[in-house]
Order: structure tokens, then C-alpha cells, then sequence
């Protein structure tokens, strides 16, 4: 048996209990706090199954890189072919070759694009980026409570990698391009769906740190591309699909078997059976108890049936919910500009790219060390205010000591300003969450993905300013990042708050919010 002298609820003097919920009436939420309230062993297993679908995810994000890469090749008849001055497309195909003698090594050997435009190159990029876009406004209208967050997570990254496998099948530009649009398409959530399983099967002391977990498989998804397709530099392009979409797959199996619901969604459902039993899997607590808890949780009398059902429209028909999310998506147009902005224009400033892109990629992995810390420490408000005016104020001296042909210095601040939008982007990832409830934080979370992806959409014009006036585009992005990053003092605070499960809860819980800083208390 369990210790009966063990509170039931958490001492008022945490600082991560929610004042806002009377001591005397035990809730849900009390449950999973209580439950959930140390982060042990396979609480973080679960987090890293769930986390992984990201570090796949970054691959099929980044693999153009090397699939669609144009080819070396060199002279066959040195009579009439010069490699240093020659262009191919003015030789007769006998007078040279690609390197390796093989024509499948790349997209734009193995379909002839060597002599067409940078626009038909480049399309199977542009229709995988494409993809994601439209799938992103698409999927966000699938109700929060259709399938359930595990399902979404599932069935994202399954279609994405049986997508991918069935790329190696593409007989022309048409159908791979084709294919890669649908790759983006049914990818376009996988993010949004992973934080938000990640976030409702933590307590929210640990939530900081846990949402971190899966953005650093990202980035280690994204440099192990590297070393796969180095070991596979001298295969067809299609092998690196395989290599990487392969384990995609099998690791679909594995999500499918070990990896748990969402609580808090199993909650909305009204099948409290199997949340509790959710919780007791994941728990550190002995099972007796949990059940001594659950024993006096007062019992719920509507059913499933009975319970309110919401969808994106009740965005628009609450006001405190429109201009919540309208503010958020403003915020992250601004760091999306800036983070997928600033790699681009390196170019600008004169160094080595290849070493300047390496840095950007490897200047992402203590953000989310310090991020927690942050979080942890400080305010959501502050924290995101602070971080965005010394990422706006980089971006600036950048452009400034750039035009004064302070080239290191200036690259120094171009990472001080991607590791700012990097941080502010971690910042909100757990900002936002808390910010909306159980049964539309899913849809919230892939519209914010949304506005951050519009915000890189919009890189490419920016950073092409800079080739008339060069670094100029760096005061842009510092000035975007700062001036909408202003946006965040309308937001209202959340730290120490757990999760509302409800639009009428969160609604109560602000109200209160409101009347005690009125009051004063």
C-alpha cells in the first residue's frame, strides 16, 4: 500500500503548481501533475521514441542537398573540350563525362537537366517546400479530436517514408518532382504533432527540457545525412532514399508498438480507463497510489458523446483566442524570416560557405541546453522579448561592421543572430503550448508552424537584396525579429502553469489571472 501521509496535491509553495486551481478540489490535472512530476526512465524513452520522428524527418528535409547536387565531370576529348572554360551544353556529348562514369549518381545526371533551366532544377525542391506549405493549411483543419496525437505522428511519418521509398521508382523529372511534393505534403505536421504528444505526457517542470529533446534529433538528423550520403557518394541518388527511408519505416513499427497517448487527450475523449492507465505506465509512482488518487477524483457524468467538440473555427468565435494566435503567428513570421534567412545570406560576407554553413548547423545544439535553463529561470515574456532585441541588434551590427569590411566580426554576429532566432524559436515552441488547450493545441501548434514557414518563404526575396547592397538583408532580419518580436508584452504569462484541457477552462483560468493582478494579489 501506499503511504497515505503523501500529499495529494502538490505544496502550494512549488513554483510549478497552478494557483489558479483551488487546493481542495483534486482534478485531472492534479493527477497527471502528481503523476508525471519526475521525469523518470520511461518517461524519457517515450520522449525519444516520439522525438526520433523529427531526426527522420530532417533528412527528407535536407536530402535534395545531395540528390538533386550538380555533378562534376570532366573532358573526354581535350581537342575541342577545356574543363576550365567549356560549358557542356555547347559540347557534343562524346567530348566530355560525368565523373565516375555513371549517370545515376545524381537527379540532374541520371534525367538530363545538366543543360536546362535553373528552374526545372530546381523544381523538385520547390514542390517538396511547396507540399509542406499547402499540407500544413490542409491538416491543421483535421479536428483535434479525430484520430489522436500518436496516430497523427504515426501516419505522418509512415506516408512520408513510404513516399520516399517509392521515389527510386521515378522514371522522369515529372514523377520525382511529383513525388517530392507529397513527401512535403504528408510531412508537413510531423513537428507539430510530435511537440504536442511530447508536451501533454510531461509535467510542467520538466516540460522545458523534454520539448527540447526532439529539436536536437533534428539537428542530429540533419548531420547524420551527411555521413550517410558520403558513405553513398559513389551509389545512385536513389540509394540515398533507401538508406534513409528504410529505417524511417521500421522505426514506424516501433512508434506504433511502445509509444503511448496523450493523457490529457484520452481525458477529452471522456476514456479516463485508459488515460489512467497511460499515466500509470509512464509513471515513477507506485500503481497503489495513483489508484488512491483516481479513487477520489469525483466521477465525470457526460460521456464521450456529451462532450463539447472544437475545431480551428472556435478561433475566430473567441476573441481572446484570435488575437492570442494572431499575435503568436506574427512573432514567428518574424523569427522564421530570421532563421531561415540568415544561412541564406552568409553568402554575403566573405568567408568560406562551407564553413560558414557548418558553424550555423553546429551553433543550433547549445540553444537547447540553454533554452531550459531560460524557461526555467525567467519569464516566458522576458525571455522571448530579451532574446529577440539582442538577435534584432545583431543582425544590425552585422550589416554595419560588414559595409565597414569587418568580415570576421561581422560573421561572428551573423551566428550570434541565427543562434537568437534559433533560441526564440525554442523559446516559443514551449510558450505556445501552454498558451492554448488540449482540444485545439494541435491545430494552434501546425498554424504557428505555418507562419514560420511563410516567414523562410519570404528569405529568398530578402536575401537577394543583398547582392545590390551587400549585408543589407542581415538589418532586415534583425529588424523583423526585434519589431515583431515587441508582439510578445500583449501575450499573457504562463510560467508555473499546467496544461487546461478546454476552451472554457482556459477561459476561467484567465479570467482569474486577470481579476488577481487587478487585485493586486
Amino acid at each position: 500500500m501506499a503511504d497515505q501521509s503523501e500529499p495529494l496535491l502538490l505544496s502550494a509553495d512549488d513554483p510549478y503548481v497552478d494557483h489558479q486551481t483551488r487546493p481542495e478540489a483534486l482534478t485531472f490535472d492534479n493527477i497527471v501533475e502528481q503523476s508525471l512530476s519526475d521525469f523518470g526512465s520511461w518517461q524519457l524513452f517515450q520522449v525519444l521514441l516520439v522525438g526520433l520522428a523529427l531526426f527522420f524527418d530532417a533528412q527528407q528535409i535536407f536530402i535534395t542537398v545531395y540528390t538533386d547536387a550538380y555533378p562534376t565531370w570532366h573532358c573526354l576529348n581535350h581537342t575541342i573540350c577545356d574543363h576550365a572554360t567549356s560549358d557542356i551544353c555547347k559540347l557534343p556529348r562524346s567530348a566530355w563525362d560525368w565523373d565516375g562514369g555513371s549517370m545515376g549518381r545524381s537527379v540532374i545526371s541520371e534525367f538530363g537537366l545538366e543543360c536546362s533551366s535553373s528552374l526545372l532544377r530546381g523544381m523538385p525542391s520547390s514542390a517538396f517546400y511547396i507540399g509542406a506549405i499547402v499540407g500544413g493549411f490542409f491538416l491543421a483543419l483535421i479536428p483535434d479530436d479525430s484520430l489522436g496525437r500518436k496516430k497523427l505522428v504515426l501516419l505522418s511519418t509512415f506516408a512520408m517514408s513510404v513516399t520516399s521509398i517509392s521515389v527510386i521508382f521515378s522514371t522522369n523529372v515529372w514523377i520525382y518532382t511529383t513525388l517530392k511534393f507529397v513527401i512535403g505534403f504528408t510531412r508537413s505536421q510531423t513537428w507539430s504533432y510530435a511537440l504536442v504528444l511530447i508536451s501533454e505526457r510531461v509535467s510542467t517542470r520538466w516540460r522545458p527540457r523534454a520539448t527540447m529533446i526532439p529539436f536536437t534529433l533534428f539537428v542530429l538528423g540533419f548531420m547524420s545525412l551527411s555521413g550517410i550520403a558520403y558513405l553513398a557518394q559513389h551509389s545512385s541518388w536513389r540509394y540515398l532514399y533507401l538508406y534513409t527511408a528504410v529505417p524511417a519505416t521500421f522505426y514506424c513499427i516501433f512508434l506504433y508498438i511502445f509509444a503511448l497517448e496523450s493523457p490529457r487527450w484520452l481525458h477529452l475523449q471522456g476514456n479516463d480507463e485508459e488515460a489512467i492507465h497511460v499515466l500509470k505506465g509512464l509513471s515513477s509512482k507506485t500503481k497503489a497510489y495513483l489508484e488512491s488518487l483516481v479513487s477520489k477524483l469525483p466521477l465525470e457524468q457526460e460521456t464521450s458523446k456529451e462532450l463539447p467538440r472544437y475545431s480551428i473555427k472556435d478561433f475566430f468565435f473567441r476573441k481572446w483566442a484570435l488575437r492570442r494566435i494572431v499575435v503568436v503567428m506574427i512573432i514567428l513570421f518574424g523569427l522564421g524570416i530570421s532563421y531561415y534567412g540568415v544561412p541564406l545570406a552568409a553568402r554575403d560576407i566573405d568567408v568560406n560557405i562551407y564553413l560558414s554553413e557548418t558553424l550555423n548547423a553546429v551553433v543550433e545544439l547549445p540553444t537547447f541546453i540553454i533554452t531550459p535553463f531560460i524557461l526555467e529561470r525567467f519569464s516566458r515574456r522576458s525571455s522571448v522579448l530579451v532574446n529577440t532585441l539582442l538577435g534584432g541588434a545583431s543582425g544590425v551590427l552585422c550589416f554595419i561592421l560588414s559595409v565597414l569590411g569587418k568580415t570576421g566580426i561581422a560573421f561572428a554576429f551573423e551566428l550570434a543572430t541565427f543562434f537568437c532566432a534559433r533560441t526564440g524559436f525554442n523559446l516559443m515552441a514551449v510558450y505556445m503550448v501552454e498558451m492554448f488547450p488540449t482540444c485545439v493545441r494541435s491545430s494552434a501548434t501546425m498554424m504557428f508552424r505555418q507562419a514560420l514557414v511563410v516567414g523562410g518563404a519570404c528569405c529568398p526575396l530578402i536575401a537577394s537584396i543583398g547582392r545590390d547592397l551587400p549585408s543589407v538583408s542581415f538589418a532586415i532580419f534583425g529588424v523583423a525579429m526585434s519589431g515583431f518580436g515587441l508582439f510578445v508584452l500583449i501575450l499573457p504569462e504562463t510560467k508555473g502553469s499546467s496544461l487546461c484541457d478546454t476552451m472554457e477552462e482556459q477561459e476561467k483560468r484567465d479570467q482569474d489571472i486577470n481579476t488577481s493582478n487587478c487585485c493586486g494579489v
